[in-house]
C-alpha cells in the first residue's frame, strides 16, 4: 500500500522534506502506525514526530487521531498546532 505524506512548518524543517510517497507494510493500517513507522527512522524524524511532542495529524485533509484508518492512495499530514490572532 502506498500513501502520500505531507509535512508542514517545524515538522517539515526537521525532517527536511515537505512530502513523500511511502510504501507501507500490510500490517500498517492506522495513522498512529504510520507515525510509529516514521519514528523508526530515528534522528530528526524521531524528534519531529515524538509521542510527547505537540503534533496534529490530518487524513485526506481532515483532522484525525491515531486510530484513523489508512488505505492505499490516502494522504496523511503532520504539523504543529497552529495559533492565530
Amino acid at each position: 500500500m502506498k500513501i502520500n505524506l505531507r509535512f508542514f512548518a517545524s515538522v517539515r524543517e526537521l525532517v527536511g522534506t515537505g512530502q513523500e510517497v511511502l510504501e507501507l507494510e500490510q500490517a500498517t493500517t492506522t495513522v498512529g502506525q504510520v507515525r510509529a513507522t516514521l519514528l523508526t527512522r530515528g534522528g530528526n524524524w524521531a524528534e519531529a514526530l515524538a509521542e510527547g511532542r505537540a503534533l496534529r495529524m490530518a487524513h485526506n485533509q481532515l483532522m484525525c487521531d491515531a486510530q484513523t484508518a489508512v488505505a492505499n492512495g490516502d494522504e496523511v499530514a503532520f504539523f504543529p498546532p497552529v495559533t492565530g490572532g
